[in-house]
């Protein structure tokens, strides 16, 4: 089976590398195309036998599986340069949550699939997000999952959650790191402590916490709970998280859904 990664920024190229690093697919199977070159010849400095394409037809026209990895305002100018090209044998995967997978398939002939991956795919943990088109055959169908199953945990989701489980997932390991950055600041104002070894701290408590749970020795709720001794320090904390933290994730995930809204409103194929 030939891939191919159309767009080599930030998830284009942690797939490929991810991809290739994991032996999920070899590099000689592999083709990528990049507006700008040299992102492209980064990655083909990293893994020689990775082919480079010199445009849209040509990568289309060379791959059975073809990713989609670019912003949702280029998906037109992609399908309208390849209107016409596309045949019924091939699977294009996107990757981004405003775009429909019906919506691809009004567009093309192709069977198509929506995957949405994590940064955490660069370490091969994390989820990988499934939405499968109505057209998309059993090899297909085993083929992408079982790739994915190299660099993630692949997880079918519907329509109705997608953007709910793309915060979750996807941009989770942002906000998680944005609330701990400020963990980090308010031990140092609070106690004193520097912010490097906050920071070490703060990081391998994570690194242990995660252990934890792919482990599956707890889960959170038993986590809080063997961690929470009657009148001590930890449930005085939790105290406070609880009088301060009001609608923060209410708000998050609003604001997230409004965004997708706005995004999905401004797609036109």
């Amino acid at each position: 089976m030939r891939w191919g990664i159309i767009g080599t920024g930030n998830m284009g190229s942690m797939l490929t590398k991810s991809l290739i690093k994991s032996n999920a697919v070899s590099p000689e199977h592999l083709t990528v195309y990049n507006r700008t070159s040299a992102k492209a010849e980064n990655l083909k400095a990293e893994f020689p036998k990775l082919n480079i394409a010199k445009d849209l037809l040509s990568i289309q026209q060379s791959c059975d599986v073809l990713f989609i990895c670019v912003k949702p305002h280029h998906y037109k100018n992609i399908l309208d340069t390849l209107e016409g090209k596309w045949s019924e044998e091939q699977c294009l995967v996107s990757i981004t949550s405003p775009i429909a997978v019906h919506q691809l398939e009004e567009a093309t002939p192709c069977q198509v699939v929506r995957i949405v991956p994590s940064i955490t795919n660069h370490a091969w943990a994390g989820v990988s997000l499934f939405t499968f088109g109505s057209r998309v055959s059993a090899e297909y169908r085993k083929s992408l999952i079982s790739a994915f199953e190299h660099i993630s945990l692949p997880i079918e989701i519907e329509e109705e959650f997608i953007r709910v489980a793309s915060d979750i997932v996807s941009c989770g390991p942002a906000f998680i790191s944005f609330l701990l950055s400020e963990w980090i600041s308010a031990a140092g104002e609070v106690t004193g402590i520097p912010e490097k070894k906050a920071t070490a701290l703060t990081e391998n408590m994570m690194v242990g916490l995660g252990e934890l749970l792919a482990q599956k020795v707890m889960t959170l709720e038993e986590l809080m709970e063997k961690v929470t001794v009657k009148g001590g320090v930890t449930g005085e904390g939790l105290k406070a998280l609880e009088n301060h933290i009001g609608s923060l994730f209410h708000k998050m995930f609003e604001a997230t859904q409004e965004k997708h809204k706005e995004d999905k409103s401004n797609i036109h194929f």
